[in-house]
C-alpha cells in the first residue's frame, strides 16, 4: 500500500509514518498540498492521503476532482477538535484521525479506507485448481485474462498473482474501464501533456506509467471502446505509450492483467472487441468459478466475513448455527462473494444470542433465506430457484425509487434506528443515508428516529 502524508503536525505525523511503515505501507512525506498534487501528477501515486487538518483540504479535493485523480483522504489533527473534524469531513475527507496516533487505529484506517483486505479465502477444490494455475504462471510476465461472473473475486485473484510475482514490491495499479467515459479513459491510461485538451492544466502521467515496474489491472476490459483498444494493443506489443498531446513515446515495463465478466469470444464475433487484442491479453486464462460452483467456499467465506464485521462493529465473534449454515448453502448466490459478504455483514448486526442463526440470514428486502428451505422441499437447486423466483416476483410493478426507499427504511427498522449500522449494511455513507431520510421525511414518510427502530420477531 502507498501512503502519502501531507504536513508535519510538529512530528506527530512522523510517528504515524513509522506505524504505517511497520504495517507494510510505503510512505512519502510532503509539506504542502501543492507538493502532493505535483507528486500525484508525476505518477508517484498513493492509495491514501493522510492530510494535516490545517492544510486546505477543500482545495485539495477540488483539484483532485478537476484532474480526475481518485484517492481517499484522511484528515489528521492533534486532540479531538470536533469543529476541525466536521469541517474536514464536509470538505471531502473520508475520516478524521486524532493525534497522537494509536497503532491499532491507524491499522484500521489503512485497511478500511484504502481497502487493503484482499485476502484470498478458499477451501473448495474448484478454486484450488485455479489458485494452483495462478501460482504457476505468476512468476512470468505473461498477460493474464481473468474471467468469471460479477462478484466472484476477479480483482482479489489479480492482486494474489501480483503478490506471487517478481514484481510484488512494485505498484499494483487498477483501473475500471467500465467506470470511466470513453473520452476520458485514454487520458487516464496513457496520461496527457499540459494544454492537450480543455482542463489539462498540467502534465499528468497515466496508469501505464504509474504502474511502471509493476502490474496494471484493466478491470472490465470488455467495456473499452474499439478505437482505444487499438492504442492499447500497440502499447502491449511495443511496451511504449504515447501521452495524449505528446510527441515522444514513453517506454514502460509492466505486466498486464485484464478481467471480464462477459464472453470476449462473443464480443469479437459482435465486432465490439478486437480479436488480436484478445489473443494478446489471453496468454493465460484464469476462470473464477461462480460461488454456487464451489459450495465448500460458502461457509469458509461466511466465517471469515463474520469475524471481520464483528470486529469492525465492536461486536462479539459468533459461530454460524446449523440453520444459518443450511440457509447459506441453499442460496444460489447470484451476486457471488459480494452478495455473500453483504448478507453476512447484515447477519452480524441482526443476530441475537451466542450464535448467528438462520433468522439473521436475510435478503435486502428483509425476507429470510431460510424460508426457501421450508417451502422448497429437499432439493437444493429447487429451493434456490423458488427463493429467487419469489424475490423476483416481489420486484415487479415497483419503481426503483420505491424499492430503494423501502430497503433503506426496512434496514433502519432492523437496526433499531441506528443510522451508522444501517449505512454499513446498505453500503452507503452516513451522509447519503441522512440526506435520503431527510428527503423521505419531507415527503411525509414516517422515518424511525435514532434508537426507536423495531426489531421484528422471527417467523
Amino acid at each position: 500500500m502507498r501512503l502519502m502524508i501531507v504536513g508535519s503536525l510538529n512530528g506527530q505525523l512522523g510517528t504515524a509514518t513509522k506505524i504505517a511503515m511497520d504495517r507494510g505501507a510505503k510512505v512519502v512525506n510532503v509539506a504542502q498540498v501543492s507538493q502532493a498534487m505535483a507528486e500525484l501528477r508525476a505518477g508517484r501515486g498513493a492509495d491514501l492521503l493522510m492530510v494535516e487538518v490545517t492544510q486546505p483540504i477543500g482545495e485539495l479535493v477540488k483539484m483532485l476532482t478537476a484532474e480526475r485523480i481518485h484517492v481517499p483522504i484522511v484528515a489528521c489533527g492533534i486532540g479531538t477538535d470536533a469543529r476541525a473534524a466536521v469541517e474536514a469531513i464536509r470538505a471531502g475527507a473520508k475520516e478524521y484521525l486524532p493525534l497522537p496516533p494509536d497503532a491499532a487505529l491507524i491499522a484500521a484506517v489503512l485497511e478500511a479506507v484504502a481497502d487493503e483486505s484482499h485476502q484470498l479465502i478458499y477451501e473448495d477444490r474448484a478454486m484450488e485448481s485455479v489458485i494452483a494455475l495462478a501460482e504457476q504462471v505468476a512468476a512470468s510476465d505473461a498477460s493474464i485474462l481473468i474471467t468469471g461472473e460479477s462478484g466472484t473475486g476477479k480483482e482479489v485473484l489479480a492482486r494474489y498473482v501480483h503478490r506471487k510475482s517478481s514484481r510484488a514490491d512494485k505498484p499494483f495499479i487498477s483501473i475500471n474501464c467500465a467506470a470511466i467515459p470513453d473520452n476520458l479513459l485514454e487520458s487516464e491510461l496513457f496520461g496527457h501533456e499540459k494544454g492537450s485538451f480543455t482542463g489539462a492544466i498540467a502534465r499528468r502521467v497515466g496508469k501505464f506509467e504509474e504502474a511502471d515496474g509493476g502490474t496494471l489491472l484493466l478491470d472490465e476490459i470488455s467495456e473499452m471502446d474499439v478505437r482505444l483498444q487499438a492504442k492499447l494493443l500497440r502499447a502491449l506489443q511495443e511496451r511504449e505509450i504515447d501521452r495524449v498531446g505528446g510527441g515522444k513515446p514513453v517506454k514502460v515495463n509492466i505486466r498486464v492483467i485484464a478481467t471480464s465478466n462477459r464472453d470476449l469470444t462473443e464480443a469479437v464475433k459482435a465486432g465490439t472487441f478486437r480479436e488480436d487484442l484478445l489473443y494478446r491479453l489471453n496468454v493465460v486464462n484464469l476462470r473464477v468459478p461462480a460461488l454456487r460452483e464451489r459450495k465448500a467456499d460458502v461457509l469458509a467465506l461466511a466465517r471469515h466475513f463474520a469475524k471481520k464485521y464483528a470486529a469492525a462493529n465492536g461486536m462479539p465473534d459468533r459461530e454460524l448455527e446449523a440453520s444459518a449454515r443450511a440457509a447459506l448453502l441453499a442460496h444460489p448466490w447470484r451476486g457471488n462473494v459480494r452478495e455473500l459478504e453483504n448478507t453476512i455483514h447484515r447477519a452480524v448486526l441482526l443476530a441475537r444470542g451466542p450464535e448467528i442463526t438462520g433468522d439473521a440470514i436475510r435478503m435486502p428486502d428483509g425476507s429470510r433465506v431460510e424460508d426457501a428451505i421450508v417451502t422448497g422441499g429437499t432439493d437444493v437447486s429447487g429451493r434456490a430457484a423458488m427463493a429467487a423466483e419469489a424475490i423476483t416476483r416481489s420486484f415487479v410493478g415497483r419503481t426503483v425509487s420505491d424499492m430503494e426507499r423501502d430497503l433503506i427504511l426496512e434496514t433502519l427498522n432492523h437496526c433499531l434506528g441506528n443510522r451508522t449500522h444501517a449505512a454499513n449494511i446498505l453500503g452507503i455513507s452516513i451522509r447519503t443515508l441522512r440526506n435520503k431520510l431527510k428527503e423521505y421525511s419531507e415527503a411525509g414518510v414516517a422515518v424511525p428516529p435514532p434508537g426507536a427502530g423495531e426489531l421484528r420477531a422471527a417467523g
